[in-house]
């Protein structure tokens, strides 16, 4: 059965209130990773609601919903995450955080409220779906990558996934308007961590010692050099050392440095060439100053690659809903995103809606203290999804 794109957005509208409601809650209830206990109640609650079969704890606090349809088909997913951020949250708004420290300063509390709109809707066509749908409510987004956690439970699985996709509110773009990305969407992260190895002794007798934190001096600024000289022009990666830490005692020489940082890259033979030259610079500085040195890398995100009919997918059913204000975004981000993890396992797409509204002082960037985004952007990005469900299971 066809159905006409022109009731989606007027399905969308019946829940508008409740959509922006519940968007308003989560924001005044903040959570951080793997502490969504409250998000995953009322989400849970809420997809009850519904007459959803649903099943909670996945993953500790992550909530998986299932819409059956009618007869057979494939299954679609979309998810959303749930968790907060440490950042005090300063804006002066009747929904500002209600809790000391945390804050939903990456838009996770719009995500949450806009797939739960997207499952008023469809519950409410489900007898015009060719299929099924999984809502999955993600923990954990903004640390240990709790999509990765999620799918090792199972939940592309039973049934499995055919497609997934998952949106990010970006208040860069106006809203109104949908960003797609072709192909390579997000950097893949690497965390590293740096070990220098010297010997103490007094501050007055440095001669008798090794010293870590000279040494440590030495590398980090050697490591500037990967980037700008190491790596072609044209390629993208960055190299950040975020923490270092050393000595004891102001008189003491240091016996021992630890260095802590993140590297990203959008092509995995740069990925391994910057790994190469952290590990050769490190231990030869080290070496040539009397000390030793460990070196150890630990994988993050992978890289999100967009599945290209499915970027077409989303691109034909977000025209339907915002005309000709679907943008596609030319660059890839440096930033991580763990969707990448379910798109390892199913094609899919994960897309930008556009939060931003200069007129109405809305323009702060993510994980900044003051953002917000333009709450007109909800029923959007619900539409959206609904109709790239629709589309989808056509």
């Amino acid at each position: 059965m066809q159905i006409d794109y022109i009731k989606v957005p007027e399905r969308v509208r019946g829940f508008e209130k409740q959509i922006i409601e519940l968007r308003r809650d989560f924001h005044m209830h903040p959570e951080l990773a793997n502490d969504e206990v409250r998000t995953s109640r009322v989400v849970g609650e809420v997809l009850e609601g519904l007459g959803l079969k649903v099943t909670r704890g996945i993953a500790e606090t992550g909530v998986v919903a299932v819409l059956e349809g009618r007869g057979g088909g494939k299954t679609v997913a979309l998810r959303a995450d749930m968790d907060a951020l440490p950042i005090q949250d300063q804006k002066e708004v009747t929904y500002s955080s209600r809790v000391e420290g945390k804050m939903h300063a990456c838009g996770h509390d719009a995500h949450t409220a806009m797939l739960l709109g997207a499952a008023m809707v469809l519950t409410e066509i489900k007898d015009n779906l060719n299929g099924r749908v999984k809502f999955i409510f993600q923990p954990a987004e903004e640390t240990i990558g709790g999509a990765a956690r999620m799918i090792e439970a199972g939940v592309m699985e039973d049934p499995d996934v055919d497609a997934v996709f998952g949106l990010h509110v970006s208040p860069e773009l106006e809203t109104g308007t949908v960003g797609i990305r072709y192909g390579i969407a997000n950097a893949c992260s690497d965390d590293v961590f740096i070990e220098v190895l010297g010997r103490s002794a007094h501050g007055a007798q440095p001669n008798e010692g090794v010293d870590a934190i000279v040494i440590a001096a030495q590398v980090l600024s050697a490591l500037q050099h990967i980037i700008s000289r190491g790596i072609d022009p044209l390629e993208s990666a960055t190299l950040t050392i975020g923490t270092i830490k050393g000595g004891r005692q102001a008189n003491i020489i240091a016996d021992r440095v630890a260095m802590n940082g993140t590297i990203r890259t959008l092509d995995s033979a740069v990925r391994d060439k910057i790994q190469s030259s952290i590990e050769e610079i490190a231990v030869n500085i080290c070496r040539s100053m009397g000390g030793q040195c460990r070196v150890a890398f630990r994988p993050g995100y992978p890289m999100l690659i967009n599945d290209n009919a499915m970027t077409d997918l989303v691109r034909n059913a977000a025209g339907r809903i915002v005309g000709n204000s679907v943008m596609e975004i030319q660059k890839p981000r440096l930033g991580v995103e763990d969707f990448a993890f379910y798109l390892q396992r199913a094609p899919g797409a994960f897309w930008r809606l556009g939060t931003g509204n200069k007129e109405k002082g809305i323009d702060c960037i993510t994980h900044s203290p003051n953002f917000d985004i333009d709450e007109d952007a909800l029923s959007i990005g619900t539409a959206v999804h609904a109709q790239t469900v629709l589309e989808y299971l056509q």
